[in-house]
């Protein structure tokens, strides 16, 4: 039997950066909640970070800060993304894999 599985492509390379970034989900489902934390690695079309939260699902929709500052900052740049990998490391967290779909723009 052929697997239906498509693996997880990646469309321009990664790069390791550690840029802070909020996520709330966009369509929340249950909870809502906010997180703030760091990248891992980042790319033209997303990035990727660890969480010990069990809110990210694939498939869910989010409004992304990244740079994200407080106070806000002329970087700072809203986007609407999509977590497109979610993986359970072994200690425990999670990595979760962002695809940005669209920019909002500054939020100043």
């Amino acid at each position: 039997m052929q697997s239906t599985v498509r693996p997880y492509h990646r469309r321009s390379r990664r790069i390791s950066l550690s840029q802070p970034v909020r996520l709330v989900p966009s369509l929340p489902h249950g909870e809502r909640f906010e997180e703030i934390t760091n990248t891992s690695n980042v790319s033209r079309e997303g990035f990727y970070f660890l969480t010990s939260r069990d809110h990210y699902e694939e498939g869910m929709r989010l409004l992304v800060t990244l740079p994200y500052h407080c106070p806000r900052d002329r970087s700072d740049r809203e986007y609407v993304a999509q977590v497109v990998r979610v993986q359970l490391l072994e200690d425990g967290h999670r990595g979760v894999g962002i695809q940005l779909l669209s920019s909002i723009g500054n939020l100043q």
